[in-house]
């Protein structure tokens, strides 16, 4: 029985960019559920806490998005296929998560609920970059 993780196809992600891309599902996520929080009993400080939840998400998905670009363009030719769908993914995640961030800059009342949609979005996009992200590693071969 074989236990350890072993590359499938393109060889995995590198233990750094794992770090980065792990970083920012929490940060995304925890701004999700600060929109939620705020919602239902609109106490500004939640809104505060998305903001800032939102700004240090989007600092590691770039790092992550940076350093997907640089495997993409490293990538054989054959294997484009994934590595190119995780970086459009991460892509549309920064993006959105970057819009999302200009409207938490809005008043806490003129926020809603474009931000708790746009949060649910980008929690779901970085999701699935994430799944897409790690989905490259497994664990030994089945016999």
């Amino acid at each position: 029985m074989n236990d350890s993780i072993q590359p499938v196809g393109g060889g995995g992600i590198h233990p750094v960019h794992a770090f980065l891309l792990a970083a920012s599902v929490p940060l995304f996520l925890g701004g999700l559920f600060s929109d939620l929080a705020y919602s239902s009993s609109y106490e500004i400080q939640w809104t505060n806490f998305a903001s800032w939840l939102i700004a240090g998400a989007l600092v590691f998905a770039g790092l992550a998005l940076a350093w997907a670009f640089i495997d993409l363009l490293r990538a054989d030719r054959a294997w484009r296929g994934r590595p190119l769908v995780y970086f459009f993914l991460l892509l549309a995640a920064w993006i959105l998560g970057f819009v999302n961030a200009l409207v938490h800059a809005k008043d806490a009342w003129a926020k809603m609920p474009e931000a708790l949609i746009l949060s649910l979005i980008v929690s779901l996009l970085i999701l699935g970059a994430a799944w897409l992200g790690f989905a490259t590693l497994r664990r030994g071969d089945a016999r």
